[in-house]
């Protein structure tokens, strides 16, 4: 398989802080198109995987590339290809979705013109329109994970980074962000998410990594995960279990 068709390929990736290694020399390769999972427990290596491909850390070794492109040696093009909609609700409270989005858009350096038709669209396909001008602070849960994946998505990146995306989240709203997902991913957006809902990786992966003690302890199909009737959670917790 070429670069040209990887959305995302990590060659050899160590990271360490100190004399802790986070992560210990792993490798994958996530071809266009993929809905991955990443899998793994607390603290196994997945937030700092995630941030040495969106620039947040820098790799101690190894070689990152977002659809071929090197994230420490063309840092800028590269950050341009990833959208990441992280855990934690890092924004400013008292911005509104719109705001937001703009920001965002502007710090991407995409004209304003454009800004605000990408804007517009996106506040209609997360069904937005009536919470475009309320503040970050007064939304719903589900309502502000939709706020982030606008956010993430303003620049159109190649790859969307989800990190825990229904996190307090209701059943109803985690179903219909769901829908969002697979609608984005069908349309041909290459998305990698991070878990702990196994049903919700189950349910939208294809393929499917599990990261424990910084290393990539198991590899497949969604499948290959559920073969001779297992769920995905069932074997998940078997390789886990195995290694501790």
């Amino acid at each position: 398989m070429t670069n040209t068709a990887l959305a995302l390929e990590i060659k050899n990736l160590t990271k360490k802080y100190g004399d802790k290694v986070a992560v210990d020399n792993i490798s994958l390769s996530i071809p266009k198109g993929s809905f991955f999972g990443l899998l793994g427990p607390n603290g196994a290596g997945k937030s700092t995987t995630i941030h040495c491909i969106t620039g947040i850390a820098q790799p101690t070794s190894g070689q990152i590339l977002v659809d071929g492109t090197d994230v420490v040696t063309e840092y800028k093009k590269a950050r341009t290809k990833v959208g990441l909609s992280p855990q934690e609700f890092n924004v400013d409270i008292f911005a509104t979705p719109e705001q937001l989005m703009d920001y965002m858009g502007g710090y991407y350096g995409i004209p304003k013109e454009t800004r605000w038709q990408r804007i517009d669209d996106l506040i209609k396909r997360f069904d937005l329109e009536a919470h475009r001008h309320v503040k970050f602070q007064k939304l719903s849960g589900g309502l502000k994970r939709r706020a982030m994946l606008g956010r993430a998505l303003i620049h159109t990146p190649e790859l969307l980074i989800l990190d825990e995306p229904t996190a307090g989240v209701d059943v109803e709203q985690r179903h219909d962000l769901w829908a969002y997902l697979k609608e984005m991913n069908e349309r041909g957006k290459t998305i990698i998410l991070t878990s702990h809902y196994l049903e919700e990786i189950q349910y939208l992966c294809n393929d499917i990594a599990i990261i424990n003690h910084g290393k990539i302890v198991a590899e497949g199909t969604k499948e290959e995960f559920m073969k001779e009737g297992k769920s995905v959670e069932q074997t998940y917790l078997e390789i886990i279990k195995a290694q501790n």
